[in-house]
């Protein structure tokens, strides 16, 4: 919002409309803007441009947790809200320069006081290794270095729609173009993902790190999750046990499904109480000094796996091990999804879930008016490449590309069996043939969902599983059965409470 504020101003001054804690060095900032600023002048055959980076704003709402820009943390390391990087080539040399918010504590009216100290734009030339400027002479320097002709290249969060609603980076790139003719505005967002895809040894250890909170939340987990307790006091003992381990936040909302809601891929609601029978899945991941986790297990509510519970979960385990062994140096990262696949195919056709690996039904969310009967009940891909986001860039993934060390990724497969499969498969004299065949077999299965999902790194030498949680059966059961240490028990009386007030879908026993 205040860089919405600032480019108004600017615009409108000159008469057109509008409409720092990581355990990574500076140089190795430096390096990777340097590694940038390389790529630019590639792209730009050896011309002068400038770059523009735009960091994240101060939430609007009062209170909440700023979190910062991947690419601007990427690129700086810098914590504080409103500010901008500015990279300008010129005559062969790269000045460097962030803007950010001046120093503003000398009353307790004044924004210090309620909102932390600044480093303000001395510090940031003192501790970052480049020329710290104030944040209201952003679009005079961009004004006075683009009129000569440069193009400006330009890393940030646009709409990319002009019915869209307009981001802040909207309106300061749309007064510039107004504001200066014949500018040219290039995106170079995929030019600093290219370099976030191989991670340095630094960025291993904090994702290394992330990970091993995560498997910590896990084990917890396993020892309290017991019929009766409600998913929610399951995901509150995951994330006191992410801060309690010096992780930031959860690098997205951790998922807790019980019995129905197993079959869900993004249950948020986390608010069911778990019944003797569910299986549980929890699928969560810590963020250590901005780097992310991701981690599931699946485990049995009442500590031991039903017959058929450990059918679908075998067979989901051996889909993963598919996967990762096809995890090698130099390989198409497309061979672990496939083996993967062809895996549960054949496990679901032997347990009745379809009527063959290649079997299809007809849809109506395919052009071809075919889909694969094995998507009934897998509908996602095998997993996605890690690192200042859970779902990170870089990974070549189902586009193609050979794995190479510095790669972190997820290998997640899983069968999630929802009592209505049967009921939602469109009406045709086909279907009708299929329905009966796998109408037997889901309803044996109806309401299991179980996923797998461990996390890997590329080294020199091959993958490394990073997320040695528990995962066989035997093993988790084994876990289920040791009392929890720090547990404190609960309130009987908001239990109760919570009970007979629970909203609807929470199914309180």
């Amino acid at each position: 919002m205040k860089r919405i504020v600032f480019a108004l101003a600017f615009f409108a001054a000159a008469g057109i409309p509008t409409s720092a804690g990581a355990q990574i060095n500076q140089p190795e900032y430096q390096a990777r803007r340097a590694k940038l600023a390389a790529k630019l002048d590639s792209v730009s055959g050896g011309a002068d441009w400038v770059l523009l980076v735009t960091g994240a704003e101060e939430p609007e709402q009062d209170y909440l947790t700023f979190n910062q820009r991947p690419r601007f943390e990427y690129l700086t390391g810098f914590h504080e809200p409103t500010s901008d990087l500015v990279l300008s080539r010129r005559d062969g040399s790269v000045t460097q320069m962030l803007f950010v918010r001046p120093r503003d504590f000398s009353s307790r009216s004044f924004a210090e006081v309620w909102t932390g100290p600044r480093l303000g734009p001395e510090g940031v030339s003192t501790a970052m290794g480049l020329s710290g400027r104030s944040q209201s002479e952003l679009l005079p320097v961009l004004d006075t270095l683009l009129r000569k002709g440069t193009s400006l290249f330009f890393i940030g969060e646009r709409s990319g729609n002009d019915s869209a609603p307009q981001t802040a980076d909207d309106v300061l790139l749309k007064g510039l173009a107004q504001h200066i003719p014949q500018l040219k505005i290039l995106s170079a967002n995929s030019r600093v993902d290219a370099l976030r895809r191989s991670k340095s040894a630094a960025e291993l250890d904090l994702i290394r790190k992330a990970v091993a909170i995560t498997v910590d939340a896990q084990r917890a987990a396993f020892q309290l999750v017991r019929p009766g307790l409600n998913e929610f006091e399951v995901q509150a003992l995951i994330e006191y046990t992410f801060r309690k381990n010096g992780a930031d936040r959860p690098s997205f909302s951790s998922i807790v499904g019980s019995g129905p809601n197993s079959t869900q891929l993004h249950y948020l609601d986390d608010n069911r109480f778990i019944q003797n029978g569910d299986v549980v899945v929890m699928d969560i991941g810590a963020s250590y000094r901005g780097y992310s986790a991701d981690v599931t297990r699946t485990v049995p509510a009442n500590g031991v796996y039903s017959k058929e519970q450990r059918e679908i979960y075998q067979a989901v385990r051996d889909a993963q091990a598919a996967g990762e062994r096809q995890a090698l140096l130099g390989t198409d990262s497309r061979r672990m999804g496939d083996s993967a696949t062809k895996s549960l195919s054949a496990s679901m056709m032997r347990l009745g879930l379809i009527e063959g690996p290649d079997s299809t039904y007809d849809c109506t969310e395919s052009t071809t008016g075919v889909c694969s009967q094995y998507r009934l009940f897998y509908m996602h891909s095998l997993g996605h490449p890690i690192g200042l986001e859970v779902h990170d860039v870089g990974l070549p993934g189902r586009a193609g590309g050979s794995l190479a060390p510095g790669d972190a990724f997820t290998i997640e497969p899983g069968i999630y069996v929802r009592a209505n499969t049967v009921d939602i498969i469109p009406d045709t004299p086909r279907n009708r043939r299929i329905k009966d065949h796998i109408r037997t077999a889901v309803t044996k299965y109806a309401n299991i969902g179980v996923r797998i999902e461990d996390d890997y790194i590329m080294t020199p030498t091959g993958v490394e599983w990073i997320s040695r949680a528990p995962r066989e059966m035997s093993e988790i059961e084994a876990m289920m059965r040791v009392a929890p240490k720090t547990i404190t028990g609960r309130d009987s009386t908001k239990v109760e409470w919570y009970r007979s007030t629970a909203p609807r879908g929470s199914h309180a026993p």
